[in-house]
């Protein structure tokens, strides 16, 4: 731009001169001397943040239980707590929860909620209140999952008792569900006991730091406006303009919403994992052997950074590398893939063709598929893509139709990967059966320690039914220097917010 801005002025004087025939050598000085308007243009104005602001989805429910994913999601953890907090490792710290106790024999949880513990009306938090929510959340696709292995859910005195089907020594890291007061969840803004306020001022949009909140803590921000978008896509635009301050998104695969230097981008580890899918029922596949090789003969570092963004994180197991259980000292490394290939009659006088299916309506995920296609192939065994749109997609793992395919799910926080591997799971799409891997896998839920979980990821890397790739992560997005010692979890932005150290024009 600025070199077709000065070629356009060395034109105009030529035209000059030729018209005056004459030129003066002063002010051919004077004019050299000035500062061009290209330069003037292209000066780095430095944008001035007096205020902290959020978008807004108007007229839209803030319930935890029902809203829309996304934005109203991050405003609700200003304004709601759950009995549990999970932190950056994934383990369940109490909040809303004084104390707990666990029977494994009868595999009954006793919660006692906070006796000093208010909702933001005044009104005390009650064991009701968390019964209320945990009902609609056990019917909710957002947290159903996380209820499966209940058989009931009572309340006794002021405790809330929950019996399993089956034992888990984890079960508290599902309860981070958000917490309103029974009988709001209808309102658009229901009450809870964040330290937040919703209000209106003067027909906009605000939160007010709650100054009569149960837990003492000294925030930095004191008003926190909220904007009005139109949906989750439009605050991409709201942020880049400086018009909201913070974002939470999945740039997995993608680069920052803002231009380079607009935002800092925080990652935060969470459960959801990118892993490639084996049908067992089909050779080569149904040779462990065989998924083991090809598991260990995926380069899942190259991946991450080259196609996820590095907004991820390579893993081999079906447990975030963030968690503290996670098997780093297991590696299926040096295994031939080759051999094992042979072992099973493939070979270059006996090629094979295998087909990896895809959802071919994600971009990231139709290059990660392409990517696991060139690692595996050999000159024996050719990977080829197949990438149908979503429905089609979805039909063809149902039925069995595929020799290889990319997936995505949601794990829950105890690593439960039944749905996956388990012979009556849901997701289990490969028909994998293997009485050990319920067992292991059972008993690590019942007891997650170091043994267990040693175990149970032994037998897994040894049988592969599945090959994890990546535990995606959740990005927050703040304008560029305006935040200091952010530290967000995948549930929360604002995870530590009493230690943020906040950059605003006076």
């Amino acid at each position: 731009m600025r070199a077709k801005k000065l070629c356009a002025l060395l034109l105009a004087l030529s035209m000059m001169i030729l018209l005056c025939s004459c030129w003066e050598e002063d002010e051919s000085d004077e004019f050299w001397n000035e500062t061009l308007p290209s330069e003037q243009e292209n000066e780095i104005v430095e944008t001035r943040i007096s205020s902290f602001s959020l978008p807004y989805l108007q007229n839209q429910t803030l319930d935890p239980v029902t809203c829309i994913d996304g934005i109203q999601q991050t405003i609700g953890a200003l304004l709601y707590e759950g009995l549990f907090a999970l932190d950056e490792s994934f383990l369940p710290q109490k909040v809303l929860c004084s104390n707990y106790t666990y029977d494994t024999q009868k595999r009954t949880y006793t919660f006692y909620v906070r006796d000093d513990a208010t909702f933001s009306d005044g009104s005390p938090l009650s064991a009701s209140d968390v019964l209320a929510v945990y009902r609609r959340a056990a019917a909710s696709e957002r947290y159903g999952t996380r209820f499966d292995n209940v058989s009931s859910m009572i309340l006794s005195g002021k405790a809330l008792v929950v019996t399993l089907k089956q034992e888990n020594s984890a079960f508290p890291a599902l309860l981070d569900i958000p917490i309103v007061k029974e009988g709001s969840e209808k309102d658009l803004v229901p009450l809870g006991t964040g330290p937040y306020l919703f209000l209106t001022d003067t027909g906009s949009m605000c939160l007010i730091k709650n100054t009569d909140w149960w837990r003492a803590a000294d925030f930095p921000i004191e008003r926190i406006a909220l904007v009005s978008a139109r949906d989750n896509g439009t605050a991409s635009y709201l942020i880049s303009s400086y018009d909201v301050h913070l974002l939470v998104s999945d740039l997995t695969g993608t680069v920052t919403t803002g231009n380079v230097g607009e935002v800092d981008v925080f990652d935060a580890d969470s459960t959801a994992m990118l892993y490639l899918g084996f049908n067992t029922r089909r050779p080569p596949l149904s040779e462990s052997s065989v998924r083991r090789a090809m598991s260990s003969s995926i380069n899942r570092d190259a991946i991450v950074s080259a196609l996820l963004s590095g907004h991820a994180r390579a893993a081999q197991f079906p447990i975030s590398p963030a968690a503290a259980l996670y098997p780093s000292g297991l590696s299926a490394s040096g295994t031939d893939y080759v051999q094992s290939l042979s072992d099973a009659g493939i070979s270059s006088k006996h090629p094979k063709t295998l087909t990896l299916l895809v959802n071919r309506e994600s971009s990231f995920k139709l290059s990660v598929a392409e990517a696991l296609c060139r690692q595996l192939s050999t000159d024996a065994l050719s990977i080829t893509l197949r990438a149908l749109p979503w429905e089609d997609y979805l039909l063809a793992l149902q039925v069995g139709n595929f020799d290889l395919f990319l997936g995505e799910t949601k794990l829950t926080a105890d690593w439960n990967a039944a749905p996956l591997i388990s012979s009556a799971g849901v997701l289990n799409y490969g028909g994998y059966v293997d009485d050990e891997a319920d067992r292991l896998l059972g008993a690590f839920l019942a007891n997650e320690t170091q043994n267990t979980a040693q175990a149970y990821f032994q037998h897994f890397e040894q049988n592969a039914p599945i090959a994890p790739i990546a535990f995606k992560a959740v990005s927050t997005q703040i304008s560029a220097g305006l935040v200091e010692n952010a530290c967000p979890t995948a549930a929360n932005p604002f995870y530590n917010l009493n230690q943020w150290t906040l950059h605003l024009e006076q």
